[in-house]
C-alpha cells in the first residue's frame, strides 16, 4: 500500500516530471505505461530510424522470420489484431521485400508467410539492436534482474483472453 507523505522520495516520483506517484505507483498499468515511454525510445533510437522499421512491422517480421509458412490468421490471433489489419502490414513487408506469401499446397485459398533472405537479416539485426539498446538503457537492472522482468512481463500477457 503507498504510503501517504507530504514530500515524495525518490523511490515514488515520476522519472521526469518529479510528481508524486502517490497511488499510482502500485498500479500496474501506469508503471507498465512509463516503461513504455524507455522502450519505444530504445527502439526508434536502435531500430526505427536506422532500419525504416516500425513496432508493429519489426514484430510480425520477427514472427513471421521466427515460424516459418505460418498464416495470417495465427498471426493476427496472436497479436491480438484483425485480419484487415495485419494484411495491411504483410502488404508493407511484402512490398519492401522482406517477407513472402507461399500459395498452401492444397487449399487455394490459403498462404503461407516466410521471411526472404533479407527479411531474415534484417529481423536478426533489428533484434540484436534493440537487445544492445536496451542493455545499455537498463543498465541499473542487473541481467537477472532483467531476465525476471521480461519472464513476469510473458506471464503477463499469457493472461490475455483471447
Amino acid at each position: 500500500m503507498p504510503k501517504s507523505r507530504s514530500t515524495p522520495t525518490d523511490d515514488d516520483i515520476t522519472p521526469k516530471g518529479r510528481l508524486s506517484e502517490a497511488s499510482l505507483h502500485m498500479v500496474l498499468g501506469y508503471q507498465l505505461a512509463q516503461a513504455t515511454i524507455v522502450t519505444n525510445a530504445v527502439f526508434a533510437r536502435q531500430v526505427g530510424a536506422p532500419f525504416d522499421l516500425r513496432p508493429v512491422e519489426y514484430t510480425v517480421l520477427a514472427l513471421i522470420h521466427e515460424n516459418p509458412d505460418v498464416s495470417a490468421t495465427r498471426l493476427a490471433k496472436a497479436l491480438a489484431v484483425t485480419a484487415p489489419n495485419i494484411a495491411a502490414w504483410i502488404d508493407r513487408l511484402e512490398k519492401r521485400g522482406l517477407v513472402q506469401r507461399i500459395p498452401h499446397a492444397t487449399d487455394r485459398r490459403a498462404q503461407h508467410l516466410r521471411a526472404t533472405a533479407q527479411g531474415a537479416a534484417l529481423a536478426r539485426k533489428s533484434t540484436e539492436a534493440i537487445l544492445e539498446g536496451e542493455q545499455g538503457t537498463l543498465a541499473s537492472l542487473s541481467k537477472g534482474e532483467r531476465l525476471i522482468l521480461v519472464e513476469l512481463l510473458h506471464k503477463l500477457a499469457v493472461c490475455r483472453e483471447t
